[in-house]
């Protein structure tokens, strides 16, 4: 490995990584649901034969849980000798085979240079249905994963370039919606040829010993960077607990979340002793999640510039109780397993922010929003799944405030385009706008949060509602105040709007209801009395701010009158001056 110049290792990181994002760009392409087309709920990895994740492109973090362990379980259940060229393998299960939930249905193909294997790709994609006791596969009230959908056993979906119709078959017949899966898991097909044509172009090029000599050293040398990375953290141990409002399945009990993190000569051990067991709702999470979690907090702390590759876990130790909610075993249901993710970074992210504040983001919305409408569309005589996850507030930091209205840490997903919604399902966007006031107020403002109602323009649809921090609002750091919590509420009839749980399935929704989603802000940064009263006039004039925030949270004075509003700095100068005087 020492033949093997930094240059030609650069090139050829970036290189794999063109592989990774092509296959990504094909899958997107190709797709026919608008889950995967439209809001790219997608992801594509590469491996090295022996089943070591080397490359993955820059879609969804959660999904490289699922992709992980899948071709170690490939080489597992399928010896190397048994497998051949233009074989493709599938599976969805998190039990056994090494996905996080059932709607992510993974795809692993084989590369193969003059019958020798060389090289796996991998896609991941959200299916919008797989099956199981409510549409769209993620009840709030489930207590086992066989209600959450179809369980794909590990097995060839094609064997020798050719499609393993009975495999193909046996998962469309068990969706709510065939014709979309047949054409999303012929994007994934799809996606994988192209990736294993590419990849076998790479290995060509450098020969296959060389080219294994090469992704041995870029998994070295992303260990060694985070080793690094780590070492500029202050030695020591720090914890910190969480919150998720309760744990779905009509509970109403919180759910801690706790973390133990020792730095110590380049590595880190993450404990989650403390954390609460296992529960009967969704929220359970198995340990390919949990350490996909860990991955991405230290890169995004220790290592942002590091290539995304399995060599950062080398020095990474992570540790939880079997039976835990982030270590669950089976039967229990994982299905909103993207929400537990989102709070262990938070946890992470509080205990790191101990001793490294300027690097840590105050706490997101640090959920998955979701809202899940589904019937028979009048218009077409077809049933339709649409899901929706509506964005949040980013946490401010020591340099800047959050970012509004974006998807954060786990996931990393676009919003469906209201033309693209409206023209699709009988829904109706009434309000699309970032939440005034919801970002936690500080030196650095905490991103908004989002309102999206949604007006029904049929009877007979159904809604699930999939949301936290309605209960534990974003925290902030350094002095800065906390961000706003979210809410589901729903209008029938005319009724007026009545407040919904943070976790709901089987709402009946008839034409001309509505459903009001509200995701959460997220924390500010530093004392809000240090924010330029310039900055809070800002706010207030782009409807971040109200008059009265600006006033309670930041002791600015504006004032408003016929002609607009304008900034009373004198009042703000002896309001500011007579606090510090306290």
């Amino acid at each position: 490995m020492k033949r093997i110049d930094p240059i030609t290792l650069e090139i050829v990181g970036n290189l794999l990584l063109s592989v990774a994002e092509e296959m990504g760009v094909t899958l997107v392409k190709t797709a026919y649901s608008t889950n995967i087309k439209e809001r790219k709920d997608c992801s594509t990895a590469l491996f090295d034969a022996k089943g070591q994740m080397i490359a993955q492109a820059e879609y969804v973090p959660m999904h490289l849980g699922s992709m992980l362990g899948v071709v170690g379980e490939v080489l597992r259940k399928f010896p190397a000798d048994s497998i051949r060229p233009g074989d493709m393998f599938i599976t969805n299960d998190p039990y056994a085979g090494g996905g996080t939930h059932l709607p992510d249905i993974t795809m692993v193909s084989p590369v193969f240079i003059d019958e020798r294997l060389v090289a796996f790709v991998a896609n991941i994609a959200h299916h919008s249905d797989i099956g199981g006791m409510v549409p769209g596969s993620v009840s709030a009230n489930s207590d086992n994963i066989y209600q959450e959908g179809l369980r794909i056993p590990l097995g060839r979906i094609c064997r020798a370039g050719e499609l393993v119709q009975e495999t193909y078959d046996y998962i469309i017949l068990n969706t709510r919606t065939p014709v979309e899966r047949g054409g999303d898991l012929d994007a994934q097909i799809a996606s994988n040829i192209a990736g294993a044509k590419r990849m076998g172009e790479v290995v060509r090029k450098y020969g296959a010993d060389y080219f294994a000599q090469c992704t041995e050293a870029l998994l070295d040398y992303a260990e060694q960077l985070m080793r690094d990375g780590i070492r500029t953290l202050p030695e020591g141990t720090y914890t910190f607990e969480d919150y998720l409002d309760d744990a779905g399945a009509n509970s109403s009990t919180p759910i801690p979340i706790r973390a133990t993190i020792t730095i110590e000569d380049g590595s880190a051990k993450v404990d989650f002793t403390g954390t609460s067991p296992q529960v009967p709702g969704p929220l359970n999470m198995t340990y390919s999640g949990l350490l996909t979690t860990a991955f991405y907090c230290f890169k995004a702390v220790a290592g942002q510039s590091i290539f995304a590759n399995q060599g950062i876990y080398r020095a990474l130790h992570v540790t939880a109780p079997e039976g835990s909610i982030v270590n669950c075993r089976l039967p229990v249901p994982v299905g909103q397993r993207i929400d537990t993710a989102q709070r262990v970074v938070d946890v992470i992210m509080g205990a790191l922010a101990q001793v490294a504040p300027e690097r840590v983001l105050a706490a997101c919305n640090s959920v998955v929003t979701s809202a899940i409408f589904s019937g028979t569309n009048p218009k077409t005589g077809s049933y339709f799944v649409y899901l929706e996850t509506v964005a949040g507030g980013s946490g401010a930091h020591s340099r800047a405030d959050g970012l509004s209205g974006v998807q954060v840490h786990m996931t990393n997903t676009s919003n469906l385009p209201i033309e693209a919604l409206e023209r699709e399902y009988p829904v109706l966007v009434e309000r699309y706008q970032l939440r005034t006031d919801s970002g936690g107020a500080g030196r650095f403002r905490g991103g908004l949060g989002i309102q999206r109602d949604f007006r029904i323009l049929c009877d007979g649809m159904s809604y699930t509602g999939l949301g936290d921090r309605h209960k534990f609002a974003p925290w902030g750091l350094e002095g800065g105040q906390s961000g706003s919590t979210g809410s589901f509420k729903a209008d029938f009839g005319g009724e007026g709007l009545k407040q919904l749980g943070s976790k709901i399935s089987g709402v009946s929704l008839n034409n001309e209801d509505l459903v009001s989603v509200c995701s959460p802000g997220s924390g500010g940064y530093g004392n809000p009395h240090e924010r330029p009263a310039a900055s809070v006039f800002k706010d207030v004039r782009e409807g971040k701010v109200s008059l009265e925030a600006a006033r309670a949270d930041y002791a600015v004075i504006i004032v408003s009158g016929p002609e607009g509003v304008w900034l009373d700095e004198q009042a703000t100068n002896e309001l500011r001056n007579g606090l510090k005087a306290r």
